[in-house]
């Protein structure tokens, strides 16, 4: 019985051994070819760490071939924590070994790590450090074709440029995007334009469009370096100070149309105002002359007024009534004021 027990513990050991070489003595053999410096025990341990141990040796092994050793921070341990952490431990690797041969030395593997976990591309980024990118402004997914700039002299000029940049290794984490590029460039393109006295002087000189947006650093606290800005194509389009006067005009023209039309209504409210005033002074009159018969038969019936007095008094009348209907046929104003 206990030789079966020894025997069965035997086999049982045999078949762990050989489960374990089946599946680790090859990355092993790897990796002790390579001098990657993994042992057998390391990549059981992985397991138990929930760690692919085959990313780890494949990613140590580049790094030992390319010629990046532990001294360069490139340790298993190290190459574990990042693949435990969520890290692409690969393309860290892929990144560094690029950044080794450019000869890139601001980025080593604390930096890289960590450009990886904030989200970045480190490898794609090594690549635009080497090789630098081409951003379109205004850019592609804008919907605009051009940018639009107005000259001191009223002329809109259509604009549109290439920045050339590259990756800013040490501002990748937290800095800003090709976005922030494009508006910062943008919004120099058409500062510079609109400082210029004549639209003429920019078409002669584009460069000086380059010159001024270079000079205001825009690329500070972004991601990128910008290596050039070049005008690729500039159009003159609309004459938009000849427009704006016109508008302006226009507009004037409907206040001084305003300002018109309430005087005359005014004339016109101050006219009605004062034919009320003479209608209540001629029915003033017609009362006044509504008591003189009264008056003349009061003053005939006291002896005040003798009977020559009263004919002189109708003759003095009818000589005034002659006057005013002659005064009235000769002047067609005052015959329609008397009526």
């Amino acid at each position: 019985m206990p030789t079966l027990i020894v025997l069965g513990l035997g086999i049982f050991a045999l078949l762990l051994l050989g489960g374990l070489l089946a599946r680790y003595l090859r990355l092993w053999l790897q990796s002790y070819a390579s001098s990657a410096g993994i042992g057998l025990f390391d990549l059981v341990a992985m397991s138990f760490k929930k760690v692919n141990p085959t990313v780890i040796v494949r990613s140590k092994i580049m790094a030992v071939q390319a010629g990046l050793g532990d001294s360069t921070g490139i340790t298993r341990q190290a190459l574990e924590a990042h693949y435990l952490a969520g890290g692409r431990v690969p393309l860290v690797v892929q990144a560094l070994i690029a950044a080794n041969k450019a000869k890139i030395k601001e980025l080593d593997f604390k930096l890289a790590t960590a450009i990886d976990l904030a989200g970045r591309n480190v490898r794609e980024a090594v690549q635009t450090s080497v090789y630098p990118k081409v951003i379109d402004c205004p850019g592609k997914n804008s919907g605009r074709e051009s940018l639009d700039a107005v000259a001191k002299n009223g002329i809109q000029l259509k604009v549109r440029a290439r920045v050339t940049v590259r990756t800013n290794l040490n501002q990748l984490i937290g800095g800003a995007t090709e976005e922030t590029i494009i508006a910062r460039v943008g919004e120099g393109i058409v500062s510079a334009i609109g400082s210029a006295e004549k639209h003429t002087d920019v078409l002669e000189n584009p460069d000086m469009i380059s010159k001024t947006v270079l000079a205001r650093r825009l690329d500070s606290n972004t991601a990128f370096e910008i290596v050039s800005i070049d005008i690729a194509d500039i159009d003159v389009g609309a004459n938009i100070g000849a427009r704006l006067q016109a508008d302006q005009a226009e507009a004037d023209t409907r206040v001084a149309r305003a300002n018109a039309e309430g005087r005359r209504a005014m004339a016109v409210a101050k006219e009605q105002e004062m034919i009320a005033g003479i209608e209540e002074s001629r029915a003033a009159l017609v009362e006044s002359e509504a008591e003189v018969p009264r008056a003349i038969a009061d003053s005939l019936a006291s002896g005040g007024l003798g009977i020559l007095d009263y004919y002189k008094l109708r003759n003095l009348q009818a000589d005034t009534d002659m006057r005013r209907t002659i005064a009235g046929s000769n002047t067609p104003g005052a015959t329609a004021a008397h009526q």
